[in-house]
């Protein structure tokens, strides 16, 4: 049986102990037990994955891409305003240009055309003298555009990793894939026809994509991020160079926590307030007064960005009805570029599924967010008869709607959760319980060899039991508490009120991370505390 203890509003899970190994239970809770999934995990290679790389398709659009080529064709790269996306158009593009190419990329606007292949976009390619299209990170629903295509007669090869209905579209070529991000399927077409090391270099791309579209960190996505990482660490491309000064990270050392929280954000923002293209523009200019120029002008906007998703969220607070199973918030000041993290914020702090809404003239714009257990896309899906569109996953879905049928909708939505619990629980999925005296810098050695951490491999989460606090103190204005877990240095952040329930000398259960705090030459274990409780007298 899991173990479980509360603190606040979290439930702590321990998973059950099958090793006295620390190593070989972190292995075992990530359901990797056999000789070869451990090979797998810790030394494989792209080779290995040979025949997922492999898609239905890829051989009849190379064969497209040559001919274009040969007859000089004007090829459109029609991309998305995501990192995934943007990451995607850029592999496209460099890998297209090397042999010969004539490229024109194309990003839809977020807020004037919305997610993928459009009548404006395709209009755009045909206008421009297109005469075959190539969609990255988008595509496999659409089934009216692909008609409409045709009826301009453009060629369309689609690549995506998006789940798609029943109906395919009717294109020259889908190359699809599920197992990997959508520059990662991109990749995969153009790996076969360009040169050994620009494939080697774009990797890159597919690390940063990777990461930001929340692709497991297992297998597959393992690899690509960690061949990926290799090539970022000593990139030559100016954009991501001047992005990484701006930003002040140093690139030798990027691992998926400055791709996920630092360049994401940037790279993703100017697609939320402005155009996205500026984003393409960065990745692959070879001028570096124009990198300098479009890497600040990324920085400058995801601070507008954070700025404006502060105050919405501020004003989602207000709105909540905290009676209600689902937070169905709407709002005529809130950007489309920021409604999902808004729905982010809300649903990660008061667990509930959230919908964020931008109300606009006459049709609004939704994005959703879910806890675990609850497919809101299929949710939303119920609710299609209201609906112009609707895409995503159970975690999270977008939309749009006439401004006349939101009221049915947020009732239909509210009626459909019905079953919900009254109280739902944050659960910590915990590793391991493990003495004080065994976290030591070899443990912490050990643990980097399950690098890169994210989704579907997360860092490592312990508990130690009675753990005595001393030097207790806040920093960051108050909102974060530094101290001493039995003489180990330990930080939670966000959580500077502790200070107020907790005194010295007690003792206390503790869930954290464990790092090495490398600062001046010095390097000090320190432990990131995720929760905690007063021990049991």
């Amino acid at each position: 049986m899991l173990q479980l203890h509360r603190f606040m509003q979290k439930i702590w899970k321990v998973k059950p102990k099958q090793s006295e190994d620390i190593l070989e239970q972190l292995l075992i809770n990530r359901n990797i037990a056999a000789d070869k999934e451990k090979q797998v995990f810790f030394d494989a290679k792209l080779d290995d994955f040979e025949k997922e790389l492999q898609i239905s398709g890829i051989l009849k659009a190379q064969k497209r891409i040559k001919e274009a080529i040969e007859k000089q064709e004007l090829i459109v790269i029609y991309g998305d305003y995501d990192v995934d996306g943007i990451s995607a158009s850029a592999i496209c593009y460099k890998a297209l240009t090397s042999i010969g190419a004539k490229v024109l990329p194309y990003i839809p606007h977020r807020e004037k055309e919305g997610y993928g292949l459009s009548e404006t976009g395709l209009m755009f390619a045909r206008d421009s003298g297109a005469s075959l299209v190539i969609t990255v990170d988008n595509g496999i629903v659409a089934i009216n555009q692909a008609k409409y295509a045709k009826d301009l007669e453009l060629d369309l090869i689609i690549t995506d990793h998006h789940l798609p209905l029943k109906e395919k579209p009717q294109a020259y070529s889908i190359i699809h894939s599920t197992k990997m991000c959508g520059a990662a399927v991109a990749w995969c077409l153009v790996r076969g026809v360009i040169g050994k090391n620009l494939a080697q270099d774009l990797l890159q791309f597919v690390a940063i994509a990777t990461v930001c579209d929340l692709m497991p960190l297992i297998g597959l996505g393992r690899v690509f991020l960690k061949e990926g990482l290799k090539a970022l660490r000593k990139t030559d491309n100016l954009g991501l160079r001047e992005l990484a000064k701006e930003a002040k990270i140093d690139l030798e050392n990027v691992g998926s926590y400055e791709i996920g929280h630092i360049l994401g954000p940037r790279l993703n923002a100017v697609g939320r307030l402005e155009h996205a293209i500026d984003a393409l523009r960065l990745l692959c200019t070879k001028h570096v007064i124009k990198a300098k120029t479009l890497a600040k002008l990324l920085s400058d906007t995801n601070k507008k960005r954070q700025q404006l998703t502060l105050d919405a969220v501020d004003e989602a607070k207000l709105l909540i009805d905290k009676t209600k199973k689902v937070h169905i918030l709407s709002s005529q000041n809130w950007s489309q570029g920021i409604i999902g993290l808004v729905a982010g914020r809300v649903c990660g702090e008061y667990y509930r599924p959230a919908i964020a809404i931008s109300v606009g003239e006459s049709i609004s714009k939704g994005s959703a967010r879910s806890v675990a257990g609850l497919n809101i896309v299929e949710i939303i899906r119920e609710c299609k008869d209201l609906l112009i569109d609707v895409g995503g996953h159970s975690g999270a879905a977008g939309f749009s709607l006439y401004n006349e049928n939101l009221k049915t909708f947020i009732e239909k939505i509210e009626g459909l959760v019905m079953d919900l619990p009254d109280q739902i629980e944050q659960v910590l999925e915990i590793d391991a319980q493990l003495d004080s005296k065994k976290i030591t810098k070899s443990l912490i050695n050990k643990l980097e060899d399950f690098e890169p951490f994210g989704f579907g491999n997360p860092r490592p989460l312990f508990v130690t039991e009675r753990m005595q606090v001393s030097g207790l103190k806040t920093v960051g204005e108050g909102k974060h508490l530094k101290f001493r877990a039995d003489n180990i240095d330990a930080i939670g952040f966000g959580v500077g009120e502790w200070k107020n329930i907790l005194t010295n000398g007690q003792f206390v259960d503790l869930v954290y991370n464990i790092e090495l705090n490398r600062y001046n030459g010095f390097e000090k274990i320190q432990l990131m505390v995720k929760d905690l409780k007063v021990s049991d007298s």
